[in-house]
């Protein structure tokens, strides 16, 4: 018979000089493995070992028992050292002022003396509860998601599409061109393509052609024999001979000077370059993937970029959506970032605070992913709590609309637009919309008083609900309506 597995018990650090009161904490949490420390430096020794999941700790500890100086100075330590662990601080009586500075700096509650055991159980219990969804939830945030996209992070319906198809084209030997803003990640979507496909093993060669100047840009894509031009001391390969194999990305191909597109258009229909100063063309096999923030076809129409380079580029053309559309995504990768520079930069940082969480959403983002990675970066550098602020992002404080979460709310703001969508199908007629809606007449009569409407779904004369009034509303239509509330 196989014996049981012991079931390990949560760590309790008390943090105390008191000899006689350790002893009451001992016998008096019998579901935690109780940890003691009598100094600063023995609190940091114990929670370096045991990272207990919380701890009591007092704040007269020598060599300062009757004042709170090193009290504090631990508390300081334990939220650097051990970021995760939830600290309670016992005060003497009717020192409140302490318990609220203690909480400021970073207590998770605290608790006066003399101590009521039952009290303190339960913040003990109530901090236990809290730790163990933390630690769940960041098991939950570490596990890598199923996507095969590496270094895309996204829950956006938009952009997990996006995703697919770069799944399903990276086996096709096949250009495609990438429209998006600037910092949208088209470069990594590009590596995507490559990395998916069966030239994985093979180069994959990036070059921005908007940040080479032009004179520069040919030697760059075709290479250069020896002696072609002054300064060319040897015969150098181009970028297209270096991604042989291979896949080529051009980046911001809408910057492409005018007569350098003649030479990519014949290399893109026969696979042959000739570099400057040379006379034998080369055999290349290439895969092209092109990206831009530009227009393209308005580019085409005013006879900027020519006609048959743009359809030999985007046999497959991919839409990238801008990171302001990407619903729930500014969250999603703000949190990313910030366990991920938290991590590399050593830096005590846990989340985000709400006023930063409002005004992430309100931001538009004209930077997209790039931008919000540099403002979370430096908030991690420069941020002197445990929770990064607006002004650590060097953000405007925003205003969350919280009626956005409201399940009532969303609720009446479909049930309206559903009725209204059905009026407009049957032309007002009542019988009709109810039909199509599935209800009786007398219950769509309801929902248009409910609603404000009108029998052709505009709004009624002197109404103006919001939508939260309409939620309300809903409490006196009949069940009969489809929703269960």
């Amino acid at each position: 018979m196989i014996a049981p597995v012991p079931k390990l018990l949560p760590k309790l650090l008390i943090v105390e000089d008191d000899v006689g009161l350790c002893s009451q904490y001992r016998w008096a949490f019998p579901s935690c493995e109780v940890v003691f420390a009598h100094t600063r430096l023995q609190a940091l020794a114990v929670a370096q070992k045991e990272r207990p999941a919380v701890a009591i700790m007092d704040l007269g500890l020598p060599p300062d028992p009757d004042g709170v100086s090193e009290g504090f100075a631990t508390l300081d330590s334990l939220a650097r050292q051990a970021p995760n662990t939830k600290v309670i601080v016992a005060t003497s009586h009717g020192d409140r002022a302490h318990a609220l500075r203690a909480v400021a700096a970073g207590a998770y509650d605290f608790c006066e003396k003399p101590i009521d055991i039952g009290m303190l159980g339960t913040i003990v219990e109530r901090s236990l509860r809290l730790r163990t969804l933390e630690d769940e939830n960041r098991r939950l945030s570490d596990t890598p998601a199923p996507s095969p996209i590496k270094n895309i992070v996204t829950s956006d319906p938009g952009m997990l599409k996006v995703c697919r198809d770069i799944e399903k084209l990276a086996a096709a030997n096949v250009s495609a061109l990438l429209l998006g803003e600037s910092g949208t990640g088209k470069e990594a979507l590009a590596r995507a393509l490559h990395d998916l496909g069966p030239r994985a093993r093979q180069p994959f060669i990036a070059i921005n052609c908007g940040a080479i100047p032009e004179a520069l840009l040919e030697s760059e894509l075709f290479g250069h024999e020896r002696g072609a031009f002054t300064g060319a001391v040897k015969q150098t390969l181009g970028k297209i001979e270096l991604a042989n194999k291979g896949t080529l990305f051009l980046d911001e191909i809408g910057d492409l000077p005018h007569t350098l597109q003649v030479k990519l258009l014949r290399f893109l229909q026969d696979q042959r370059v000739e570099r400057i100063g040379g006379r034998q063309p080369i055999q290349v096999d290439v895969r092209v993937v092109s990206a831009t923030n530009q227009p393209l076809q308005d580019q085409v129409d005013g006879g900027r970029f020519r006609g048959d380079l743009f359809y030999r580029l985007n046999p497959v053309t991919l839409r990238i959506p801008p990171l302001r559309e990407r619903r729930g995504d500014t969250l999603l990768l703000a949190r990313h970032f910030l366990a991920r520079f938290a991590q590399e930069f050593g830096r005590p940082v846990r989340g985000f605070a709400e006023d930063a969480m409002a005004a992430l959403a309100a931001h538009p983002w004209p930077g997209n992913i790039r931008e919000l990675e540099n403002r979370v970066k430096r908030a991690v550098l420069m941020s002197e709590g445990r929770l990064v602020s607006a002004a650590d992002l060097e953000l405007a404080p925003g205003q969350e609309d919280m009626t956005a979460y409201d399940l009532r709310t969303a609720r009446a703001r479909a049930e309206r637009d559903v009725v209204q969508r059905a009026l407009a199908r049957s032309d007002g007629t009542l019988a009709t919309a109810a039909r199509l809606l599935g209800i009786s007449r007398p219950t769509l009569y309801a929902l248009l008083e409910a609603h404000g409407l009108t029998a052709d779904g505009a709004d009624a004369p002197g109404t103006d609900k919001s939508c939260a009034e309409d939620a309300a509303a809903q409490d006196a239509v009949s069940p009969n309506t489809g929703w269960n509330r």
